[in-house]
Order: structure tokens, then sequence, then C-alpha cells
């Protein structure tokens, strides 16, 4: 991010930032839940309620983000995106084995957190395929119109997603 001045690349890291948090804080409530003994299904679907809506606003805060920084960032030198390119193809890597294996554990035993957590994989697996596109043509075609447009519209694309994500999440939880 600090070599590179993409607004797709920091856009990707503030949004991976966010959504870290989110993580954390969803694993830890799954944790906690799951040890109860006995259950206390009330106080459970609070607290799964409660990680849910902070997985959305992670999403909808990344979203937000990003088109601020969209718009800001609209014509600049790009500079070195070549980390952040190589950081978004592991990132599509690794979130969609994340998704694979989340909806494979939700479908094996249903459970909210899981549900939750294969929709926001999902959603980080199809975010880091787009960030991968932008970069990729900034890397292929740094000075041209078609690299500007791709970084500032790979960037919307990016947070429009993010943001129905998020609101889908707070309307829906698991």
């Amino acid at each position: 991010m600090i070599i590179g001045r993409s607004s797709t690349q920091l856009a990707d890291f503030i949004r991976r930032s966010a959504e870290l948090a989110g993580i954390v804080v969803a694993w830890a409530i799954y944790r906690a839940v799951h040890r109860a003994d006995p259950p206390d299904a009330a106080l459970n679907r609070r607290v799964e309620r409660r990680a849910n809506r902070i997985v959305g606003i992670a999403m909808i805060v990344s979203g937000v983000a990003m088109a601020v920084v969209a718009v800001a960032a609209k014509g600049r030198d790009k500079g070195n995106v070549i980390p952040g390119l190589v950081i978004a193809l592991l990132g599509v890597t690794t979130n969609s084995w994340f998704w694979w294996r989340y909806r494979r554990l939700n479908r094996a035993g249903p459970d909210p957190i899981l549900a939750v957590q294969a929709r926001l994989y999902r959603a980080k697996s199809l975010v880091d395929a787009c960030v991968t596109a932008s970069l990729l043509t900034v890397t292929l075609a740094p000075a041209t119109d078609a690299a500007r447009w791709m970084d500032v519209f790979g960037t919307i694309t990016v947070a429009v997603y993010l943001l129905v994500n998020g609101i889908s999440t707070l309307r829906h939880p698991a």
C-alpha cells in the first residue's frame, strides 16, 4: 500500500483491515457460544446475531471507504502495484478455499456463524478477483486510460458489492 498509489490497492488494504476485525470477533464469539455447557439457546441466538451484525458492518465500512478512496484518487499515478497484485492473487486462492470449507461445514451441520462466514469469504473471493483484474490492468498498461478507469471502476464495483453484501447480512442474518 505504501509504495503503490492505486486507489484499488489502498481500498483493498482498508477492506482487509476492517474484515480482519470482523473475522476475529466472529471467531471469538463462535468459540464462546460452542463452549457453553449446557448450551443457552436464547443467549447463543443473541450472540450469533451480534456476530452477524459485526461482519455486516465491517463489509459496509469497507465499501464506503473504498468508494471514497476511488473518487478521491481518480487520475493519480498508480506507482508500483505488484505487491498489491501478489496479495490479491493470494487472497483469491486463500479466500476461495475458506469459502469452500465454511460452506461445506455449514452443509454438514448448519450453524448461523458458519453460514455468515461462508457468505463473507464468498464476498472476499469475488472482491479479490476484481482487485486482481484491476491491478493486473494497472501493471500491464500503467499509463493508459484503461488503467486509470479500471482502477476507479474496479474500486467502485468492489465497494458496491461489499455494501450490498453488508446490508444483506444485516437484514438477513444466517
